[in-house]
């Protein structure tokens, strides 16, 4: 006689139906974390889980750096080791990172630039910019050991699959940054790819070339033409060259990134051409005349005054304010705040956005801190 009890679960170890194992184990686990929040309290268990093992699956997601290794005076890669939970790349991509300066947590936007790695870890490269708290923060005053806060990799800055048969790299500066994620990663293949790369690369010096020993290796072993240009000596690198450059610049879709001047210039260059470009921006493209700027008043009292062409969120920063922020190109969306009254101007194309108490909504209009700029005297929640 068949036991209708259990006859449709399956058999376990020692003939046990498999379901009322896990269901023993279930509770064995939810009676050792009930046991576990009490030993610990007023903490969270999670708390205490961040404190020592803040790299788990099912955590904020987060980085400890490994090793921090100086490409310039003024530049450096950090190697990071990520939480369980990240979820790999694109070379080209972008993550941002949340760095804590002061008792201030800070989120900055910076290209991968690792290659394949046994270790799992992950890499991005910093050059410190005048005035520029975070990039200063990790270039030299970041140790290993420290954490970071992560997001997921994000971005369209990646090369097609498949590869063309040519292609043209324009970089400038830390603009190299997305693009030796690339090259890392198609030379790091048993069999490297037969695409005919083309690489124009324009430096102050060339002591600030970053990555220079590497891709001046690549040029030695006949992955890559290299076109290496210094400002002091050359001049800034002008698009009108590139025909000369690269004769056969109509047949290489151009992939670029550099200062907003040269990518500036390039569109417009490939553009009137009808060439291909596709370009990674560290700043977003600012076509509007700056208006005359204001004071933007914040929930808890605090007014910081900001001319016409600065974003919001670099003024409230300056000032000592406590921003959410993302990739700070107005892409992400994570420096949204509810603008309760008054006027902005998006920098990217001059519209303004209204917010006017009774008449608009109460909660607020959204807006993009990173990319707008007071219109007047303007009120922005943040609490």
């Amino acid at each position: 006689m068949v036991d209708m009890t259990t006859a449709h679960l399956p058999a376990g170890a020692g003939g046990r139906p498999a379901g009322l194992g896990r269901t023993l184990r279930e509770r064995v686990r939810t009676a050792a974390r009930s046991v576990a929040e009490s030993a610990v309290t007023p903490l969270d268990l999670d708390d205490l889980l961040d404190h020592f093992h803040p790299l788990r699956r099912g955590a904020e997601l987060s980085g400890r750096v490994l090793e921090v290794v100086p490409e310039t005076a003024q530049s450096a890669t950090l190697v990071i080791k990520p939480g369980r939970d990240w979820a790999g790349h694109v070379p080209g991509q972008y993550v941002r990172v949340g760095v804590d300066v002061d008792g201030v947590r800070l989120w900055r936007t910076y290209s991968l630039t690792h290659g394949p790695r046994r270790d799992g870890s992950i890499s991005i490269t910093v050059k410190a910019i005048e005035g520029g708290t975070v990039s200063n923060h990790l270039v030299h005053r970041t140790a290993p050991g420290t954490m970071l806060r992560l997001a997921q990799a994000d971005g369209d800055f990646v090369l097609p699959q498949p590869l063309p048969a040519k292609l043209l790299l324009v970089t400038a500066g830390s603009g190299i940054t997305p693009v030796i994620g690339m090259l890392r990663n198609l030379f790091s293949r048993a069999t490297p790819p037969t695409t005919d790369i083309v690489l124009i690369h324009s430096a102050l010096s060339r002591a600030e070339v970053i990555f220079a020993e590497e891709i001046r290796g690549y040029a030695a072993r006949g992955l890559i033409r290299l076109v290496e240009l210094h400002t002091d000596t050359d001049g800034l690198l002008d698009v009108d060259s590139l025909d000369e450059l690269v004769p056969d610049l109509a047949e290489r879709p151009t992939y670029a990134c550099g200062p907003a001047g040269l990518l500036d210039a390039l569109e417009a260059h490939h553009s009137a051409r009808g060439l291909v470009l596709h370009t990674e921006r560290f700043r977003p493209v600012t076509v509007a005349a700056p208006g005359e700027g204001g004071t933007v008043t914040f929930a808890d009292g605090r007014e910081v005054s900001a001319d016409g062409s600065t974003p919001i969120l670099d003024a409230a920063e300056s000032a000592g304010v406590l921003m959410p922020s993302g990739c700070r190109m107005g892409i992400c969306m994570g420096c949204v705040l509810p603008l309760k009254e008054g006027a902005v101007r998006d920098l990217r194309n001059g519209a303004l956005t209204v917010a006017v108490p009774g008449e608009t909504d109460p909660a607020g209009v959204p807006i993009q801190t990173c990319v707008s700029a007071p219109a007047g005297a303007c009120s922005v929640d943040h609490s």
